[in-house]
């Protein structure tokens, strides 16, 4: 089911550079790509720049599960486009990113789009939710 996508919406209150540059940057990587709680990134890289690859590998309990990608579109500091693989993603499923100034900080949107059915979808619509908190938190650390 190609055509389903998932959208969700943050306001994190710390600048926009800070919170752009947090997905660009390996050691925050490991600090907030977590979708739930008790979850950790044994390792986070990356080259970022568009044409350029990262590797995730967050682990959950005893399984380590590898995402990756391409950064297809860097956008200082308003959007980073990159492809999503995963053991759970279809191919060219794809992550938008776009970032807005607010009176409280920053307004990230998230859009993923291209899943293999609406589990997954409904998966991803919580993980990435949970990510979007943890980068919060990793930004007032």
């Amino acid at each position: 089911m190609n055509d389903l996508n998932l959208t969700v919406e943050r306001t994190i209150k710390a600048a926009q550079t800070d919170v752009f540059n947090a997905w660009l940057n390996p050691d925050m990587l490991r600090q907030f790509m977590m979708p739930a709680s008790g979850m950790s990134v044994s390792k986070a890289s990356n080259e970022p720049k568009e044409g350029g690859r990262f590797e995730i590998v967050m682990v959950a309990g005893e399984d380590e599960i590898p995402h990756s990608g391409t950064y297809r579109e860097i956008s200082p500091h308003d959007r980073i486009v990159f492809t999503w693989e995963s053991p759970y993603s279809v191919e060219d499923s794809t992550v938008t990113l776009a970032f807005a100034p607010t009176e409280d900080g920053t307004r990230v949107t998230l859009t993923h789009v291209r899943f293999r059915d609406e589990e997954t979808r409904d998966n991803h619509q919580g993980g990435w939710t949970g990510i979007l908190g943890a980068l919060e938190t990793a930004l007032a650390a």
